[in-house]
């Protein structure tokens, strides 16, 4: 009975000693030291943006092409060894969000969107020589009814309404007699209202007396397919599109 009786309290005082251990550890829990500043060794006197900009992807996920800036002089020469830092809305991270320019003079930074469905204005900005230089970026972030719509356009429509052709499809742009409007072609299509992209979608070009090249689609694409991509084509449009609203007299 004694042995039992020593056998637990040894066990305890192990048990003991192992928390006091675990407990000392975490409290000297090494904390590494914060990164040494950037430290520019040149300034510019420009900000031209590379590539990256204009990019259309989802809500909360990262685009997927690298947004790239160069710091130029006053000659247009790239300057390397320049800070730049890329700044956001609350939601929008940066990977890395400052840095120096590379030895091409440009600067290139990872971007994930946040978690609001719109158009996004980001800036890159450089000290300068004399003043700060912003550029300013937009990117836009579709939400999951814009997101269906582009979806149902790159199955449906992109290969005539986008004159480029990518390796996934061939633009049957150039073969149409009458060019089809692109659907970031917002001069155009921010002046037709919901109601008349529905009828056009639904019933083709011949609903609006237009070309009967566009075909109707209102056998294949549901009520909620139709406005979802009407979303989608009011989200991408350039310039933006903004919506009539309720006007009140001023006296």
């Amino acid at each position: 009975m004694m042995m039992r009786t020593t056998a637990r309290a040894t066990l305890r005082i192990f048990t003991c000693m192992a928390i006091l251990a675990f407990a000392l550890l975490a409290g000297c829990k090494h904390v590494a030291p914060p990164a040494a500043g950037l430290k520019a060794t040149a300034a510019g006197s420009a900000l031209v943006e590379t590539s990256g900009g204009h990019q259309v992807g989802v809500t909360g996920t990262a685009l997927k092409d690298p947004l790239v800036v160069q710091v130029n002089d006053e000659q247009g020469t790239a300057v390397p060894g320049a800070l730049v830092e890329f700044h956001g809305s609350a939601g929008v991270h940066f990977d890395p969000a400052m840095m120096l320019t590379d030895s091409s003079g440009q600067a290139t930074s990872s971007v994930t969107l946040g978690t609001i469905a719109g158009r996004y204005r980001l800036s890159a900005s450089t000290p300068g020589k004399s003043k700060p230089v912003v550029l300013e970026i937009v990117e836009t972030a579709l939400g999951y009814q814009q997101r269906v719509g582009s979806i149902l356009a790159d199955k449906y429509c992109v290969r005539c309404h986008d004159q480029e052709s990518s390796p996934e499809r061939v633009s049957n742009f150039e073969n149409l007699e009458v060019k089809p409007h692109p659907f970031t072609e917002g001069d155009t299509l921010n002046k037709m209202s919901d109601a008349d992209l529905t009828s056009i979608i639904q019933h083709g070009g011949p609903a609006l007396n237009r070309s009967a090249l566009m075909p109707p689609f209102g056998s294949t694409l549901n009520t909620a397919d139709v406005r979802a991509l009407i979303a989608y084509i009011r989200m991408v449009a350039d310039p933006p599109y903004e919506p009539a609203g309720t006007v009140y007299a001023r006296k």
